[in-house]
């Protein structure tokens, strides 16, 4: 699997799935997140979880710069800290009201998590452009197989029709791997239906060697 040790960073989302004022939920290797974007567009990643009644913070809402839990309405600054609790509004929230967070990286059209802290920025992947994400029902090792080859710091070429595909990896456990599919900066729209017809095609056959190896 890609090697995601600490003080690397991890690939979530593109950043085109994330528009500003939304949320949506994602996974890090310390478990669910709530990646979300304030309306002046910077990308935060909170845990998962209200720390009132621990409902999914990725069911909530994006109020200007903070995000509120739709249960209660609680809110909550980037930095984490509570902002306001529509049941007490005349209370401040003491600093002991908190959201885990995680350090975020916007950077080429990718969302990336630190894993831990990162001691560098994250990779560049000059020349590309991201197309599209999946989720494929296999782990890497099985997309591996399925390109006929290795992944390289997250990254696994696969040709296919005399084309090369770029696929940024990040693995969500033991049988799930989220898949970026890259194409050419200056890919054209052929060339980029080409590509997510292949993307489609490793998936299927992924997913159909971690079915073969689950009978056997």
């Amino acid at each position: 699997m890609p090697p995601y040790p600490t003080g690397s960073w991890m690939p979530v989302a593109l950043s085109a799935d994330l528009p500003a004022g939304t949320v949506m939920p994602a996974q890090s290797p310390v478990g669910p997140i709530a990646l979300w974007r304030s309306r002046s567009g910077r990308a935060v990643a909170f845990a998962d979880r209200c720390p009132h009644r621990g409902m999914r913070l990725s069911h909530g809402f994006v109020r200007d710069e903070a995000l509120s839990c739709i249960y209660h309405g609680w809110s909550y600054a980037q930095a984490g800290n509570c902002l306001r609790i529509p049941a007490h509004p005349g209370l401040a929230p003491p600093e002991t009201i908190r959201v885990a967070t995680q350090a975020v990286e916007d950077s080429g059209g990718i969302i990336w998590i630190s894993v831990g802290e990162a001691a560098a920025p994250p990779p560049r992947l000059d020349g590309l452009a991201p197309l599209r994400s999946m989720m494929v029902e296999a782990d890497v090792a099985a997309l591996e197989a399925a390109a006929g080859g290795k992944a390289n710091d997250g990254l696994l070429d696969h040709t296919h029709n005399g084309r090369t595909l770029r696929l940024l990896l990040a693995s969500e456990g033991e049988a799930r791997t989220l898949m970026h599919v890259l194409v050419g900066e200056d890919a054209n729209p052929t060339e980029r239906i080409a590509a997510s017809r292949a993307a489609e095609t490793l998936r299927r056959a992924a997913e159909g060697i971690r079915r073969s190896r689950a009978v056997q």
